[in-house]
């Protein structure tokens, strides 16, 4: 049964302030809203939980308002907040973003000095994997310090030795890494990855390739059996050795696009552990993405399930007649 499934993620948790209107970059005096909760991997654990699976994460927040606010939050959502630390010594993680009409974000990260960044390989171990049934990496993670980013290899190598489902997001954020340095730290995980799920911009940038056949064998030759590029508006694709499946987006008027593909994978994942064919998990992940561009603020997913389901059966996707399969 779903209630049976656990899924664990390790990385930063974080709030966000937004810019108001577009175009508008960080050096000019302006106003945000927020604080929104956020961190691709937070969003991800609430994205899965609120979907039916049982989800952990393992990150640390400041002792503040704003930490306050990241806990109660992800504990509203059903997300096991057992080894989410309370650190006294670090303020809680900040992001800014602002977004320009051409669909382009700029973000402004205050991460490596704050209770984000203060996640340690001795904060994993067996122990804490044991319950779980996969594990999900953010490249965001990997990209916030070197402590937190060898807490990840820690988990991902007891996860390869104990069997249990890996999952990767590339996540590239030039803000935090480069993509020649992502390429670097990212080897370790996608040598042990069953699934890795990057944008097609993050494809291209993570393998240095410039097209989705050629990046594609790149990865595949890790050994990953499974890559999952999400095209945007194009939808998805699922690549392996012995083919590819694609699934067309569905046609929503994206208002925030932000914490979609982190939306995504939780969806992917769901789907990948219930052993969804193909097709259906790339259509159920797609849904979920679109749910959550309808609304404002990186943490607003589709509320369960069921609203999933309904916007399934209600929603029109973007039509691919008359060319071919997206994202070559």
């Amino acid at each position: 049964m779903l209630c049976q499934v656990d899924i664990l993620t390790i990385g930063e948790v974080l709030v966000e302030f937004v810019r108001r209107g577009k175009d508008q970059p960080h050096s000019l005096t302006g106003e945000y809203a927020g604080p929104f909760p956020s961190g691709a991997p937070a969003i991800f654990a609430v994205t899965a939980a609120r979907l039916g699976m049982k989800s952990g994460i393992v990150g640390s927040v400041g002792k503040d308002a704003f930490g306050t606010l990241l806990k109660k939050r992800l504990a509203k959502d059903g997300v096991n907040i057992e080894y989410l630390r309370t650190n006294d010594e670090y303020t809680t993680g900040i992001a800014f973003v602002t977004y320009y009409s051409n669909g382009e974000r700029q973000f402004l990260f205050h991460l490596k000095r704050s209770a984000a960044a203060q996640v340690k390989p001795s904060d994993v171990s067996r122990d804490l994997l044991r319950p779980f049934r996969a594990l999900h990496i953010m490249g965001t993670a990997l990209s916030v310090d070197r402590n937190i980013r060898e807490a990840c290899y820690r988990a991902v190598r007891i996860a390869s030795r104990s069997g249990m489902v890996l999952s990767y997001d590339p996540n590239l954020r030039a803000e935090l890494l480069s993509p020649r340095l992502m390429r670097k730290i990212s080897a370790p995980v996608l040598k042990d990855a069953e699934i890795v799920m990057p944008s097609k911009k993050d494809l291209l940038d993570l393998t240095g390739e410039n097209t989705v056949d050629e990046a594609s064998e790149k990865i595949l030759r890790y050994g990953v059996r499974n890559l999952i590029v999400k095209l945007g508006h194009e939808g998805s694709m699922l690549i392996t050795k012995q083919g590819r499946t694609s699934q067309p987006a569905y046609d929503v008027q994206e208002v925030d696009p932000t914490g979609a593909g982190d939306a995504f994978d939780a969806a992917a994942l769901h789907g990948y552990l219930r052993k969804d064919a193909p097709e259906a998990l790339l259509d159920f992940a797609n849904a979920v993405g679109a749910l959550k561009v309808l609304n404002v603020g990186p943490m607003e997913v589709p509320k369960s399930l069921s609203e999933v389901r309904d916007f399934m059966r209600e929603s029109k996707k973007r039509d691919w007649s008359a060319r071919k399969p997206p994202g070559l």
